[in-house]
């Protein structure tokens, strides 16, 4: 007998079809359409439902690019379960490079929203019943905000074992145990039953190219890990990612120009020297030092900083993670080159 089709925003996806659904958002003062696409790959034998967003900040670009990778993978041809992808949730964002609705809220702190609310409640609501109500777990992609850069890493507040080792299995270099913020979208999808992976990697309205390659990766091996897929052609790991069970930022104490010495991904000690502000003609200097030992996660990427402006985001770990982090950062230099025009 042949598996029920999937049915989303009123159309049914056969068994072992793949479809582009448009969930209708809104129409714009001009009387422009606004949906949210959702690409739906039901497979032919049953198995959990995944899905995958990425721009919910629209300037967040990096995850579109590893949504497009990840639907182009030959893997998903032979899937078990079904995969949801919307690879832009904040379709405002994304054509302004702005991370937040056109009434400058951020989506991402109106989680579940309301049918009657705000625009940005009303989208969260739409996302809420059409994607999050009918997936068993997802995983959602972000980069830095906007002037800042991390290193790929997956944020988690596993409320099960399972949800952590799939944390493991997506295999980015370093796993924050990271609290539920309220509105987001990992704390309404958790209270509706659906855990959350968070992807940060990259840069606000940048690719590049270790973090689109981590990101997909990371999302076929957690597919593996579900069953929906198969071992074949997935990117092995050696090391096992670095668990930081917090972070915390180092901030500038003055204002002026920044001289970073520092960059993501590499260890710190007590009293290592990360950056230094000077005023514009030199006369001063304010040295930024690491208060504990940890690895970098992120940084400033602006020059030109205010006193208190965050300049380093350093997650506590062991004293000594430099050699893991070498055998990491080996095996992602091993993974497969994608061929130019996947690239661009």
């Amino acid at each position: 007998m042949p598996r029920p089709g999937f049915e989303i925003g009123g159309t049914v996806v056969a068994a072992g079809e793949r479809r582009t659904v448009e969930l209708p958002v809104s129409v714009l003062s001009d009387h422009t359409p606004v949906t949210m696409s959702v690409q739906v790959i039901h497979g032919k034998r049953p198995g959990p439902v995944l899905f995958v967003s990425a721009a919910v900040h629209g300037d967040e670009v990096i995850g579109v690019e590893i949504a497009r990778r990840l639907l182009r993978a030959p893997q998903l041809d032979r899937m078990a379960g079904t995969l949801l992808v919307v690879p832009i949730v904040n379709t405002f964002g994304f054509l302004n490079n702005s991370r937040y609705m056109p009434d400058r809220r951020d989506l991402n702190r109106v989680f579940p929203g309301s049918p009657t609310g705000s625009l940005a409640g009303r989208l969260a609501h739409l996302f809420m019943t059409e994607i999050v109500a009918r997936a068993d777990f997802g995983i959602d992609l972000h980069s830095a905000a906007i002037h800042r850069t991390n290193m790929p890493q997956i944020r988690v507040s596993a409320s099960n074992d399972e949800t952590l080792e799939r944390a493991e299995a997506f295999g980015a270099p370093v796993i924050v145990r990271a609290k539920l913020r309220e509105g987001s979208l990992r704390a309404a999808a958790r209270a509706h039953g659906c855990d959350i992976l968070l992807y940060e990697a990259g840069e606000a309205l940048r690719f590049d190219e270790m973090s689109a390659r981590v990101g997909s990766s990371g999302i076929l091996r957690v597919m593996h890990h579900m069953g929906m897929i198969g071992a074949k052609g997935l990117p092995k790991r050696r090391a096992a990612p670095i668990q930081a069970a917090s972070s915390s930022w180092t901030r500038a104490p003055a204002g002026g120009l920044l001289r970073c010495f520092k960059e993501v991904g590499e260890g710190v000690d007590p009293g290592t020297l990360l950056a230094i502000v000077s005023d514009p003609f030199g006369e001063t200097e304010h040295e930024i030092a690491a208060t504990a030992s940890g690895i970098i996660l992120g940084r400033a990427m602006m020059p030109v900083i205010n006193e208190g402006d965050a300049c380093y985001h350093i997650a506590a770990t062991p004293i000594d993670p430099l050699k893991r982090m070498e055998r990491l950062a080996a095996d992602l230099e091993a993974d497969p080159m994608f061929d130019e025009d996947e690239i661009l």
